[in-house]
């Protein structure tokens, strides 16, 4: 391992700030110079002014939304997700600030033109920074020298995870452990735990991960005030995470510091009101613009085809285990079972209409006036009926977590192929999955995504939806 455990590394936030600095820059004369056929002044002190602001507003932008590509584990949507919150950010900042000042001398065209430009370009030149710095790590540099004490399950858990990929820039010296029968067993065993000191000042060690059980207390305390007087970085793996596989959530109450189960973006308020917002955006121009020329439509063919009512009502579990009126285009003859039974392959209760209609997902159209109403969003868990709620709510783990955002028109279990019948537990277990990680790892980028996948799908058709 190179000894030069830091090169430059350390130097990419800042690369990454003066590159967003020169494309904002540029960027601005650039689009400024095409949206204003005339002569510009480009020294004028109403420029000036603008120009400053405009540098100002990064500064601010990028103190709420920092550069994080320099993290161990950082995946390219996230690397999306924060570049389009710097985005949006510096735009609030700059317009806010050239409205009070009463600078506002830009057409919308521009300020369109500029920030849209300037989000592909920051997340491109973000993306291939994280890569360049994955590269540089995996030629042994811009690492941390970790040890971890405790070689029980949870130091063998960490330790796999750390050595899945040198890009995450940890160089792993081995477990401490008072076992001394993993002296011939571990192969990078480095001793008792009242060797950690010693070892970790000779060979500068960055971070010590500790996975010793809350009994030897007494250790995990010498351990912890060793690492805080020589500024030695300390991370604790507490027990529970030998069998609570997730990502937990770091909250407290003023000095006791507090594990929640999971994390939830939708619980923090302006990610529901972005969430509400393409929802009643969404479903309002779908209702006004679309859906009158495709009620009209299958009106008529689902009246020629069995005749009855055009619109299925169907009481679903919603958000919280309430329940509520979920409507459909009807695509099944009047039966006795609508509200029991799942519809199957090759299910006689199918009308020809409501076969295409089923299988191009049209017959959820309807459920744009639940979203109006605030029943359901555009994504989010399929609601269920009231029966499979009782049903599976007692058997399978998790599967209540699923209600604690809104039901969608679609989601993202449903693009992942588990949409329609689930004859097996394991069917089920499987969508309940994928909802609860949607609740878990949402963001706004996912939900367009997902109606992207879901639109194509439509076109496609899906196999499993009878």
């Amino acid at each position: 391992m190179n000894k030069d455990k830091t090169g430059y590394g350390f130097l990419i936030k800042w690369l990454v700030i003066a590159g967003d600095l020169i494309v904002l820059n540029l960027l601005f004369f650039f689009v400024y110079r095409w949206t204003h056929t005339y002569e510009i002044e480009y020294f004028n002190a109403k420029l000036r002014i603008i120009i400053l602001l405009l540098n100002f507003s990064y500064i601010f932008a990028i103190y709420f939304i920092p550069v994080w590509i320099y993290k161990p584990v950082m995946f390219t949507d996230k690397v999306v997700q924060r570049s389009l919150s710097l985005v949006s950010m510096h735009l609030i900042f700059f317009i806010t600030c050239l409205f009070f000042l009463k600078l506002d001398v830009f057409p919308i065209s521009f300020i369109v033109y500029l920030y849209i430009t300037l989000f592909i370009i920051f997340t491109v030149w973000r993306v291939l920074a994280r890569e360049a710095l994955k590269l540089y790590r995996r030629k042994g540099r811009n690492y941390k020298r970790v040890i971890i004490v405790g070689a029980g399950k949870n130091g063998m858990n960490l330790y796999a995870e750390m050595k899945k990929e040198m890009a995450y820039g940890y160089y792993i010296y081995g477990f401490f452990d008072d076992n001394i029968l993993l002296k011939n067993t571990l192969p990078n065993y480095l001793g008792m735990t009242y060797e950690v000191e010693e070892f970790a000042l000779k060979n500068e060690i960055d971070e010590i991960y500790c996975t010793l059980p809350n009994s030897q207390d007494e250790k995990i305390i010498r351990i912890f005030n060793f690492a805080e007087k020589n500024m030695i970085r300390f991370y604790i793996v507490p027990e529970f995470s030998r069998y609570v596989k997730k990502r937990l959530a770091l909250e407290s109450i003023e000095s006791v510091p507090l594990m929640a189960v999971r994390e939830e973006p939708l619980q923090f308020f302006h990610n529901q009101i972005i969430k509400r917002v393409f929802d009643l955006i969404f479903s309002f121009l779908f209702l006004i613009i679309i859906f009158p020329l495709l009620y009209i439509i299958f009106g008529i063919l689902i009246k020629i085809s069995s005749g009855g009512p055009i619109i299925f009502k169907q009481t679903r579990t919603g958000i919280y285990g309430k329940s509520f009126d979920c409507y459909k285009f009807r695509s099944m003859k009047m039966n006795d079972d609508a509200d029991e039974k799942q519809a199957e392959k090759d299910d006689p209760r199918v009308t020809k209409i409501g076969q295409f209609l089923r299988h191009s997902n049209l017959d959820e159209i309807p459920q744009f006036y639940n979203v109006l109403k605030g029943d359901m969003s555009v994504v989010g868990p399929r609601p269920h009926m009231l029966k499979h709620t009782e049903l599976y709510s007692s058997i399978i783990d998790k599967y209540m977590v699923r209600h604690l955002i809104k039901p969608g028109i679609t989601g993202w279990a449903q693009v992942n192929g588990y949409r329609g019948e689930t004859k097996t537990m394991e069917q089920m277990e499987g969508r309940v999955r994928y909802d609860v990680w949607y609740l878990e790892n949402w963001t706004f980028l996912l939900d367009l995504k997902i109606v992207l996948i879901t639109i194509i799908n439509m076109f496609k058709g899906e196999k499993n939806a009878y």
